[in-house]
């Protein structure tokens, strides 16, 4: 079974929510709004004062300003300033599951690369040639852009498919499969191997990938290859991506992979048995930080991020619908956006996180915390706060 950059609820695009009046402080990239306040960068990028969530009267409408992290340049910023540094200057990042611009994996990468990180990326095979093409006709340029003005450099693109550790496990009918032709060295180790010939070292993993065959079945319709399958892509290649990758990781460095809330509620149509592979993700991410922690001084996370819009999460077949209830229910009153998911997974592997491990960091504007959808008719006679949309 091989492995798409799939992550079930976890890819959007934002709507912006940001009055008319502050517009022209937004740069609009492949469909999705960043605030002005991420407009400069380099190698050594500062998190600035964070406001709060401010509340903007304009008529009768409530809205959510939403504060992206600020990058500024030292050479350009002549006074001192306030905050603390994320500077991942000199560090390489190996992000696993990117064959596309709107993913969970490529915010992730456009936060590494803004702080100064060098980018590597595996993609999914039979997804490479698209990709890779996109790339050089410049279809993914305005979402390269950085907050200097820039172009991400991703420095090397590997075909990957996480479902096979080494040569040995791949079934004669991938072999012979012409989605597979004119790849070579695409199983985990061979990838591993491969960033060791080519760059020696490692400092940052991300695990921005999955799969579930039968995801739109419930779990009692879900056969056994099914659930085998999605546990095989989604979790177990997490443990094998650590594993191979750990020896040419520096020590101090950092991993990371994304879960989604089902893994400990009930998300009825998320199914297929990727409920389980997620909840089998967050054990195992606390079971690698002790091990990896030990061998090699590496911390790891997991984030799990609310619903967000993507073509992967389309294929599931609700996600709007999911978008409007976590808008409706969550603390924050807003839709996510995947560069916020970037930036949270940028401060996991910088140093301001250098004692955090075997965490699932919540990225989903509270939704996780909430015990009852305060949307429901029963509660219609209680003084809720609520946007007004």
């Amino acid at each position: 079974m091989a492995t798409t950059p799939f992550s079930g609820l976890q890819t959007a695009m934002s709507r912006s929510c940001i009055p008319s009046s502050q517009r022209s402080s937004i740069m609009a990239i492949s469909g999705k709004s960043m605030v002005g306040s991420w407009n400069k960068l380099a190698s050594v990028c500062h998190v600035s004062s964070v406001q709060p969530f401010q509340r903007v009267f304009t008529s009768s409408t409530i809205k959510f300003e939403r504060i992206v992290t600020k990058a500024m340049s030292d050479s350009s910023q002549k006074s001192s300033v306030s905050g603390l540094p994320i500077d991942l200057k000199g560090k390489r990042a190996f992000i696993a599951g990117v064959a596309d611009d709107n993913g969970y994996g490529w915010a992730i990468a456009k936060s590494l690369a803004a702080a100064g990180a060098q980018i590597l990326v595996g993609t999914w095979v039979p997804a490479l040639n698209i990709f890779e093409s996109s790339l050089r006709r410049g279809k993914f340029d305005e979402s390269r852009v950085l907050p200097d003005g820039s172009l991400m450099e991703i420095t090397k693109v590997y075909p990957l498919d996480a479902v096979f550790d080494n040569p040995e496990d791949v079934p004669e009918d991938i072999k012979t499969n012409k989605r597979y032709a004119g790849s070579s060295k695409w199983t985990v180790q061979e990838v591993a191997e491969s960033v060791k010939e080519d760059f020696g070292t490692i400092d940052i993993l991300v695990h921005s990938l999955a799969n579930g065959p039968e995801v739109t079945k419930p779990l009692l319709e879900t056969s056994r290859n099914g659930y085998l399958a999605v546990l095989s892509a989604s979790s177990y290649s997490y443990v094998s991506l650590l594993k191979h990758f750990l020896p040419i990781m520096n020590p101090g460095g950092s991993s990371i992979s994304l879960t989604y809330i089902a893994s400990e509620k009930i998300i009825p149509g998320y199914g297929g048995g990727m409920s389980s592979a997620k909840a089998a993700l967050e054990s195992d991410t606390r079971v690698l930080a002790f091990e990896a922690g030990r061998k090699r001084k590496i911390r790891v996370n997991t984030i799990s991020a609310g619903p967000l819009r993507s073509r992967a999460a389309k294929a599931i077949g609700f996600i709007d619908m999911m978008i409007d209830y976590s808008i409706a229910n969550a603390p924050l009153q807003k839709e996510l956006s995947a560069d916020e998911v970037g930036n949270s997974a940028a401060f996991l592997a910088s140093p301001l996180a250098s004692a955090i491990t075997g965490t699932v960091l919540y990225v989903d504007n509270g939704l996780n915390a909430m015990g009852v959808g305060v949307d429901s008719p029963v509660f219609k006679d209680l003084d809720i706060p609520k946007d007004q949309h």
